[in-house]
């Protein structure tokens, strides 16, 4: 449930005034709470559909399966993307995994609730037993790239998550600049901004996003995709009902945007295609599943499965994102300043100032060698 968004980037620079914090308190630690009633058993048991194999989806008044209302990822910011080599070929836990996770996230959300940050992050009220969000291939592992991905990996843009330099707009990714952050990464769970939007008329269905607010509209009439020449950052979608499932078809994609967290990793190819699998299982669950196949980018496709669930009182605010963001014009200045700071070396006879690697410690409160302690609330040495 975000608030308007005032840029975490921005919201970054006014940490210099929390002196209290940055002047040594001791680093805050979870707390061992134990998971209550919703975290005692993996929720993907629980699903209706899971527990009464003759339950019905909920109906729209013209008979399409039911997805509308306000959904969130919250709940699976636990699951890892890739499974963790010693699972194998599992994909879900074991009663002692799903109890450290469950444990795990409790404390996450405690922390998240009774300690917090400016940054306001969010947590679920469950715990799903995924071993990973990757289905297929059965391994839980994210293929690899081509060499033609690789190369393209290697030059992708990484905006304000990399060490610059920043001269110029294309220097910063489009979830810096407020333009999207993929179909995918919309979804992936992050530590806020997990909500989505869905609404339905007999011919469309519409999606939006929280974070960044997209909205996708996606047609279940049955006409063709538009034109090979037409390439958009969330593709050309295509919609129809499998039985209970809505499937939806994207292509025409451009090749300036990724499959990662917030829209990062290595960009996909305009060959990339994406089929959407979303089945109502429960009055509070949707299962997602997503089938990736870019064939220029990968080496073979693969599939993410996860479940979309309802929050109590969940809301979805306006994400002010372009009037908040001050990350473009904050890293361009700073940019100049060390240039100046690197001529004034120079003509000094000093050193040459470091350029610290990267510049997300703010989550952490871990040390950037080179830089001067900057802490986010709460956080001290």
């Amino acid at each position: 449930m975000t608030r308007a968004c005032a840029s975490y980037r921005q919201l970054a620079t006014a940490l210099a005034i929390a002196l209290p914090w940055i002047a040594g308190a001791q680093a805050p630690t979870l707390r061992d709470v134990e998971p209550g009633t919703l975290r005692s058993v993996p929720a993907e048991t629980t699903a209706a559909a899971y527990v009464d194999k003759r339950w019905r989806a909920p109906r729209t008044s013209w008979g399409h399966p039911s997805f509308e209302g306000v959904w969130s990822t919250d709940d699976l910011r636990g699951v890892p993307m890739s499974r963790p080599a010693k699972l194998g070929m599992r994909e879900t836990l074991t009663t002692e995994e799903f109890a450290a996770r469950a444990k795990s996230d409790a404390s996450t959300a405690d922390f998240d609730v009774n300690v917090g940050t400016f940054l306001q992050h969010e947590s679920g009220i469950r715990t799903f037993g995924y071993a990973s969000f990757i289905v297929d291939p059965p391994d839980g592992q994210m293929p690899k790239l081509t060499p033609h991905g690789e190369a393209l990996a290697a030059m992708r843009v990484r905006g304000t998550y990399g060490p610059g330099p920043f001269d110029e707009l294309a220097d910063f990714s489009l979830y810096d600049r407020c333009i999207t952050r993929g179909v995918l990464g919309s979804l992936l769970p992050v530590i806020y901004g997990n909500g989505l939007r869905i609404t339905q008329n007999p011919d469309s269905v519409a999606i939006t996003y929280e974070m960044v607010h997209d909205t996708r509209v996606i047609p279940l009439d049955g006409r063709a995709h538009v034109d090979a020449g037409v390439r958009q950052y969330l593709g050309n979608a295509r919609g129809h009902f499998d039985g209970d499932t809505l499937v939806i078809e994207t292509t025409n994609f451009t090749d300036k945007t990724s499959l990662g967290v917030n829209g990062g990793g290595p960009p996909n190819s305009e060959q990339l295609k994406l089929t959407e699998r979303f089945t109502r299982i429960d009055p509070q669950m949707i299962d997602y599943r997503i089938r990736v196949e870019d064939p220029v980018i990968y080496t073979a496709p693969f599939t993410v499965r996860f479940t979309i669930t309802q929050q109590p009182a969940y809301q979805l605010y306006e994400y002010a994102c372009h009037e908040g963001n001050s990350a473009v014009g904050n890293a361009l200045s700073g940019e100049r300043a060390y240039e100046k700071a690197v001529a004034d070396a120079i003509a000094k006879g000093l050193p040459i100032p470091t350029r610290a690697p990267i510049g997300m410690e703010v989550y952490t409160g871990a040390p950037v060698e080179g830089r001067e302690t900057v802490r986010e609330f709460g956080f001290g040495k």
